[in-house]
């Protein structure tokens, strides 16, 4: 399945928590899915797509983590995502290049407390590509959040992995599909 009705000019591409940590632990060919993230960003620079990295990341201490928030105060408690740390770091194999634009995030969503909206609105931005991990985390989050947004969105699904198989599997069959078409990396790619 191709693109559909997109204009690349109002087009961003967001790579969301490809963070060393979570490649790790989530995915189980990393050098493959790296490079292949790696051409996709390669390959929307050269089209005139900006790209955004939005990673998770957190100050000494977490003082942005509340103890009601189940998920990151397991974080806390890992001493995971401190900024600068090696578990938050983008691997090299996608580092950011001149005029990417990366953004640091506390919540799950890449909206949520985050200058991203304004970032896509200063860039006039209404088509959002996105791919991450993991599916049921950030991925599954910002489509919601995007969607509710008004933003037309498509998920590299190839290029999203989650802990559980079996919930990757069922978001991008029947969950995803409902607010963002869900295509294959090489055919965003064909679609350039």
């Amino acid at each position: 399945m191709a693109l559909e009705n997109i204009d690349l000019k109002k087009t961003g591409l967001l790579v969301m928590d490809y963070q060393q940590l979570l490649v790790d632990g989530y995915v189980a060919n990393p050098d493959a899915a790296l490079s292949q993230a790696a051409e996709v960003m390669q390959q929307s620079r050269a089209a005139g797509i900006p790209v955004f990295y939005v990673t998770v990341g957190f100050r000494p201490g977490y003082p942005e983590v509340s103890d009601r928030n189940m998920m990151f105060s397991g974080v806390r408690a890992g001493e995971r995502f401190r900024l600068g740390d090696e578990s938050s770091a983008i691997p090299d194999a996608i580092t950011p290049q001149d005029g990417d634009v990366v953004i640091v995030k506390h919540r799950v969503s890449a909206f949520e407390g985050t200058d991203l909206a304004m970032l896509l609105r200063a860039h006039d931005i209404e088509t959002l590509i996105l791919f991450g991990i993991a599916t049921s985390g950030v991925v599954l989050s910002t489509v919601r959040q995007g969607a509710d947004l008004d933003y037309r969105l498509v998920v590299l699904g190839d290029l999203c992995y989650d802990g559980d198989a079996e919930v990757h599997q069922f978001l991008i069959e029947n969950i995803l599909p409902r607010q963002a078409q869900v295509i294959a990396a090489s055919d965003y790619l064909e679609g350039l």
